[in-house]
């Protein structure tokens, strides 16, 4: 057993599968763990390299891990799927991973902190409450649709909704009806009290972080993108360039290419998605008042001039992205560009 190079885990909720190899790859053992014997079996092995799919507890089982001594490299899962041959099962899920880690040109995940978790945690709580805001405005919407009660979509037309209610005892709404409208918003304050307390937690953090302070420098950089960009990517140095991390983010053309024929689509839409549509939404958002006030970037101005509004708003997206990138990895603060500029 002390010739174990390497150990691919195919995480579970109960049953864990473990598959070591030695330095040549040959197989040593593919075996089953329970849940209560999975520490227990790293801490009388000699350190090795552990390799595990990124997904749910991943992150947990990385900190575990490496705190026995091995080396962990949690792995993403789509590029571990290829090595899957003949048949899905935890076996076969265990030896792929333990081949896919072999692959130098397969860049881990950095394990996260449980506060880098913790931050990350945050930000999804808030994207969860939002998702069920919209979900109980939609219904109310719709219910109240069906009395000829409606007003303009969006958010900030919510009042007007509200305002478009008839006092109760009215005719118009039967009183089963009225109390059910009655319950959708007091969720709707409900959430929107809890989307506010969120709001004022990431803010109060962002203050005390001088990263977030820089980032929000860039236009279409919120405090809300400048955590997720922080908790999301905890090592931006792990990137080649600015171009991969945009890559990563899913903002680059998708290409299907073949010989001397270069065929680029629309963007791949890779990465993550939260912080792929907090760019987008930023992008806009700077374009809008480029429209209304000018801007002082000869680059956007020209792109706005010949391209349609959200190709330039995935152009401005992309351009951020790999600001960020340079912010985070070379220091130093954002510079405005020159009013005659490229």
């Amino acid at each position: 057993m002390d010739k174990i190079a390497t150990i691919g885990l195919d995480i579970a909720k109960q049953v864990f599968q473990v598959h070591g190899a030695d330095a040549q790859g040959a197989t040593l053992f593919n075996r089953k763990l329970r849940r209560s014997e999975v520490r227990r079996f790293f801490e009388k092995h000699s350190p090795c390299i552990v390799a595990m799919e990124a997904c749910g507890s991943a992150h947990y089982w990385g900190r575990e891990i490496s705190a026995l001594g091995h080396e962990v490299r949690i792995l993403p899962a789509q590029y571990v799927k290829p090595f899957v041959t003949r048949g899905k099962t935890d076996a076969a899920d265990a030896l792929a991973i333990s081949q896919a880690m072999k692959r130098s040109d397969i860049r881990s995940v950095p394990v996260k902190t449980a506060a880098q978790q913790a931050a990350t945690m945050v930000l999804r709580t808030r994207t969860f409450f939002v998702r069920q805001r919209t979900n109980a405005i939609n219904a109310l919407r719709g219910h109240m649709a069906e009395f000829g009660l409606v007003a303009n979509r969006g958010i900030t037309n919510i009042g007007k909704l509200v305002a478009a209610l008839p006092e109760r005892g009215d005719a118009r709404i039967p009183p089963a009806a009225r109390l059910m409208l009655d319950e959708i918003l007091a969720e709707i304050e409900t959430l929107t009290v809890r989307i506010h307390r969120l709001d004022d937690q990431i803010a109060a953090h962002a203050k005390q972080d001088e990263d977030h302070c820089r980032l929000t420098a860039i236009p279409g950089v919120g405090t809300l993108t400048a955590s997720a960009i922080l908790a999301h990517v905890p090592d931006p140095g792990c990137f080649k360039s600015a171009r991969h991390f945009s890559a990563w983010l899913g903002l680059t053309p998708k290409q299907n290419s073949s010989g001397e024929k270069l065929r680029l689509g629309k963007i791949s839409k890779m990465g993550n998605g939260d912080l792929r549509s907090l760019l987008y939404i930023g992008a806009r958002g700077v374009l809008s008042a480029a429209r209304r006030f000018g801007t002082r970037s000869g680059w956007l101005r020209r792109l706005m001039d010949r391209r349609p509004f959200k190709v330039v708003a995935i152009a401005l997206a992309n351009k951020t992205a790999r600001a960020i990138w340079a912010l985070l990895t070379k220091g130093g603060s954002y510079r405005a560009p020159e009013l005659v500029g490229n």
